[in-house]
Protein backbone atom coordinates (compact mmCIF):
# COMPACT_ATOMS: atom_id res chain seq x y z
CA UNK A 1 0.00 0.00 0.00
CA UNK A 2 1.57 3.42 -0.78
CA UNK A 3 1.88 6.14 2.03
CA UNK A 4 -1.53 7.93 2.59
CA UNK A 5 -1.56 11.41 3.39
CA UNK A 6 -4.76 12.78 5.17
CA UNK A 7 -5.17 16.82 4.81
CA UNK A 8 -8.12 19.48 5.76
CA UNK A 9 -9.88 19.86 2.43
CA UNK A 10 -10.88 23.21 3.04
CA UNK A 11 -7.81 24.70 4.05
CA UNK A 12 -6.18 26.46 1.86
CA UNK A 13 -2.25 26.21 3.40
CA UNK A 14 -3.61 22.41 3.41
CA UNK A 15 -4.31 22.33 -0.27
CA UNK A 16 -0.92 24.42 -0.81
CA UNK A 17 0.56 21.79 1.03
CA UNK A 18 -0.69 19.12 -1.03
CA UNK A 19 0.15 20.56 -4.43
CA UNK A 20 3.91 21.20 -2.95
CA UNK A 21 4.38 17.54 -1.95
CA UNK A 22 2.75 16.59 -5.40
CA UNK A 23 5.34 18.90 -7.37
CA UNK A 24 7.64 17.37 -5.67
CA UNK A 25 6.71 13.68 -5.32
CA UNK A 26 8.47 12.81 -8.33
CA UNK A 27 8.04 8.60 -7.69
CA UNK A 28 4.42 9.18 -6.98
CA UNK A 29 4.87 7.57 -3.99
CA UNK A 30 2.08 9.13 -1.60
CA UNK A 31 -1.67 9.05 -2.08
CA UNK A 32 -3.96 11.42 -0.76
CA UNK A 33 -7.42 11.96 0.90
CA UNK A 34 -8.91 14.58 2.60
CA UNK A 35 -10.50 14.22 5.84
CA UNK A 36 -13.82 14.91 5.09
CA UNK A 37 -14.08 12.44 2.03
CA UNK A 38 -15.28 8.60 2.26
CA UNK A 39 -12.04 7.87 1.83
CA UNK A 40 -10.47 9.72 4.58
CA UNK A 41 -13.47 9.11 7.06
CA UNK A 42 -12.83 5.10 6.50
CA UNK A 43 -9.54 5.74 6.88
CA UNK A 44 -10.00 7.23 9.94
CA UNK A 45 -12.19 4.94 11.75
CA UNK A 46 -9.67 2.15 10.36
CA UNK A 47 -6.93 3.42 12.45
CA UNK A 48 -8.96 4.20 15.63
CA UNK A 49 -7.79 8.10 15.10
CA UNK A 50 -9.24 10.47 17.89
CA UNK A 51 -12.27 12.74 16.37
CA UNK A 52 -10.32 15.52 17.84
CA UNK A 53 -7.04 15.17 16.37
CA UNK A 54 -6.52 18.50 13.89
CA UNK A 55 -3.30 17.92 11.76
CA UNK A 56 -1.94 16.24 8.79
CA UNK A 57 -1.63 12.56 9.36
CA UNK A 58 0.24 10.12 7.33
CA UNK A 59 -0.54 6.58 7.34
CA UNK A 60 3.08 4.48 6.47
CA UNK A 61 3.55 0.98 6.68
CA UNK A 62 0.17 0.56 8.87
CA UNK A 63 1.16 2.85 11.17
CA UNK A 64 -0.14 6.71 11.50
CA UNK A 65 1.99 9.78 12.58
CA UNK A 66 0.72 13.00 13.10
CA UNK A 67 2.18 16.83 12.88
CA UNK A 68 5.33 17.44 12.40
CA UNK A 69 6.15 13.58 12.45
CA UNK A 70 4.03 12.84 9.51
CA UNK A 71 5.59 16.58 8.21
CA UNK A 72 9.37 15.25 8.26
CA UNK A 73 8.64 11.67 7.23
CA UNK A 74 6.91 12.89 4.02
CA UNK A 75 9.80 15.12 3.42
CA UNK A 76 12.26 12.79 3.08
CA UNK A 77 10.36 11.54 -0.03
CA UNK A 78 10.66 14.44 -1.89
CA UNK A 79 12.87 15.47 -4.44
CA UNK A 80 15.54 18.19 -4.28
CA UNK A 81 17.19 19.34 -0.24
CA UNK A 82 13.60 18.92 1.02
CA UNK A 83 15.35 15.78 1.90
CA UNK A 84 17.67 16.70 4.30
CA UNK A 85 14.87 18.06 7.03
CA UNK A 86 14.13 14.45 7.91
CA UNK A 87 16.93 15.02 10.37
CA UNK A 88 14.90 17.33 12.95
CA UNK A 89 13.46 13.78 13.42
CA UNK A 90 16.14 14.32 16.58
CA UNK A 91 14.02 16.90 18.33
CA UNK A 92 11.91 15.46 21.02
CA UNK A 93 8.56 15.73 19.16
CA UNK A 94 6.70 18.26 21.52
CA UNK A 95 9.38 20.93 20.77
CA UNK A 96 9.05 20.26 16.53
CA UNK A 97 5.21 20.73 17.36
CA UNK A 98 5.30 23.99 18.96
CA UNK A 99 5.92 25.72 15.38
CA UNK A 100 3.20 23.34 13.90
CA UNK A 101 0.73 23.70 16.32
CA UNK A 102 0.93 27.27 16.09
CA UNK A 103 0.33 26.91 12.63
CA UNK A 104 -2.40 24.41 12.10
CA UNK A 105 -4.29 26.90 15.03
CA UNK A 106 -4.40 29.58 13.14
CA UNK A 107 -4.27 28.31 9.33
CA UNK A 108 -8.08 29.56 8.51
CA UNK A 109 -7.29 33.20 10.06
CA UNK A 110 -3.65 33.32 8.35
CA UNK A 111 -4.36 31.21 4.91
CA UNK A 112 -8.12 30.98 4.85
CA UNK A 113 -10.79 28.69 3.61
CA UNK A 114 -12.41 26.89 1.03
CA UNK A 115 -16.32 25.86 0.63
CA UNK A 116 -15.72 22.77 -0.46
CA UNK A 117 -12.69 20.57 -0.93
CA UNK A 118 -10.32 21.14 -4.27
CA UNK A 119 -11.22 18.88 -7.26
CA UNK A 120 -7.69 17.30 -8.55
CA UNK A 121 -6.71 18.08 -11.89
CA UNK A 122 -6.67 14.99 -14.48
CA UNK A 123 -3.53 14.14 -14.18
CA UNK A 124 -3.16 13.07 -10.17
CA UNK A 125 -6.97 12.29 -9.70
CA UNK A 126 -6.09 8.69 -9.48
CA UNK A 127 -3.81 9.28 -6.65
CA UNK A 128 -6.69 10.83 -4.45
CA UNK A 129 -9.05 7.46 -2.61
Amino acid sequence: MHPVILFDGVCNFCDASVQFILNRDSKETFYFASLQSEGGQGLLKKYKVRDDVDSMILIENDKVYYKSSAALRISRHLRGAWKLLYVFMIVPAPIRNIVYDIIARNRYKWFGQKESCMLPPPNVRKRFL
